[in-house]
């Protein structure tokens, strides 16, 4: 159900990555990030899992919130492994049959870029959705970010959509299954019928989206301003925030495994 989706919703909880400062686990983002995208061989993809693992304990992350996670992206993982296994001919043919072929290589491929799509997930939501608040989410992307300002880049303003747009996500939706029940329940039917009649029952759900978007961006609009908002010239902050020693020990060790997976995945080539 689409009112159980976590990606963009912040959990609540007393843990060690919750308390870590937010412009660390941006940076440890990225760092991860890079490293899921150059590992390919299977030990590091495992070494790798026991870290996420790891970060998740130290999260208080419960299964079910993290099912709730995964679980919407799982078909698109699906189809991502089906494009790769049927397109790749390389390697050892394991099954053929008229226009697919299915070799060792485009298997093993297949799996890699489907669990390279989980794990990504996986870590948007350790290192930053769950366990950071949109308005702490913001403040760290505006300290990152903040030597653009050279250059006339407006960071702030860049900030705060994006902070807004993740804080959104659960919003709309929980809006778009509102919108669905309330259609199923004047005779609206989204699960039989030809693709083509899916398609056009899903634009009854649509268009009343849209609507609820746009008066949602007016009424946070009107509200910005009627709280005198005139962009981050001049903006002070009630906390701000501040890197501690656990801050920078945290990213030391989690970047060190990180190098660490990739030092094994480019050993075992």
């Amino acid at each position: 159900m689409l009112d159980n989706v976590s990606l963009g919703r912040y959990y609540p909880a007393h843990s060690f990555l919750h308390d870590t400062d937010p412009r660390v686990k941006t940076i440890l983002y990225a760092v991860y990030l890079v490293a899921i995208f150059i590992i390919k061989e299977p030990v590091s993809i495992g070494v790798l899992a026991g870290i996420i693992i790891l970060q998740l304990i130290m999260a208080k992350i419960r299964p079910g919130i993290l099912w709730a996670t995964v679980k919407p992206i799982l078909p698109l993982a699906a189809f991502i492994f089906l494009i790769n296994i049927f397109t790749i001919k390389q390697g050892y043919v394991l099954f053929s049959w008229k226009i697919f072929t299915i070799t060792d290589y485009g298997l093993s491929r297949a799996a890699i870029m489907a669990i390279r799509l989980i794990f990504l997930i996986i870590s948007t939501s350790i290192l930053l959705t769950l366990t950071t608040t949109p308005l702490k989410m913001s403040d760290a992307l505006e300290k990152l970010f903040a030597p653009l300002q050279i250059i006339r880049v407006p960071v702030h303003e860049m900030a705060m959509m994006m902070s807004i747009a993740l804080r959104f996500i659960p919003t709309l939706a929980a809006e778009t299954q509102k919108i669905m029940k309330a259609q199923q329940s004047r005779g609206a039917d989204y699960d039989t019928g030809s693709f083509i009649n899916k398609v056009k029952g899903y634009i009854t759900v649509l268009i009343p989206l849209f609507v609820s978007s746009f008066r949602r961006a007016d009424e946070l609009a009107v509200a910005m301003d009627a709280r005198c908002y005139r962009g981050g010239k001049g903006r002070t902050k009630l906390n701000p925030l501040k890197i501690t020693l656990k801050d920078v020990l945290c990213g030391i060790l989690f970047t060190l495994l990180a190098v660490l997976v990739v030092v094994i995945d480019l050993s075992l080539r």
